[in-house]
């Protein structure tokens, strides 16, 4: 498997795999996780088999989105990369793809920004992304409840000048 900055061409491969990740990931049309990509700090894709098996979106600060999750960490943080989602295509699951783009990432942004942020489902329940994430390093920093039925737990990363190491 190589990590690879996207490509539009890699569009359709990586919304099919965003929809096959909701409820863990929001559900996106083509034409939004286009600007999305376009937009982020880094966009990441794992290519396996010469297709894309996963990718990666990370905001930095002042991206001018309005995902209140994106704003909840901006009213906390001058300098900030943010993790909007990631998603693996279920036959790749549980094979290191999700580490693989982290670890690619961190060596990227790794003292450039002071704390990478997510949020994570507590409802609907996601405790597989809780339980990696908290592998990478990642505390919980808040939550938010939604109108939805939907609540998310905030975490966070340091990213001081060490943070590309693996923990």
């Amino acid at each position: 498997m190589r990590i690879r900055d996207w490509c539009p061409e890699d569009l359709d491969a990586l919304h099919r795999i965003n929809e096959a990740s909701t409820p863990g990931v929001g559900s996106v049309s083509p034409e939004r996780l286009a600007m999305l990509a376009g937009a982020a700090l880094v966009t990441l894709v794992a290519e396996a088999e010469g297709a894309p098996v996963g990718f990666l979106i990370c905001l930095g600060e002042g991206a001018g989105y309005t995902s209140p999750n994106y704003l909840w960490v901006s009213q906390r943080h001058e300098r900030f990369a943010y993790v909007d989602r990631v998603g693996v295509d279920p036959a790749w699951r549980g094979r290191g793809v999700g580490g693989q783009l982290y670890e690619t990432l961190l060596a990227r942004i790794s003292g450039l920004r002071d704390v990478l942020a997510c949020e994570v489902n507590e409802r609907p329940p996601n405790p597989g992304s809780l339980r990696f994430h908290r592998r990478l390093g990642f505390l919980p920093v808040g939550r938010q409840a939604f109108a939805d039925d939907k609540a998310v737990v905030y975490l966070e990363r340091p990213l001081g000048q060490d943070s590309s190491q693996p923990v």
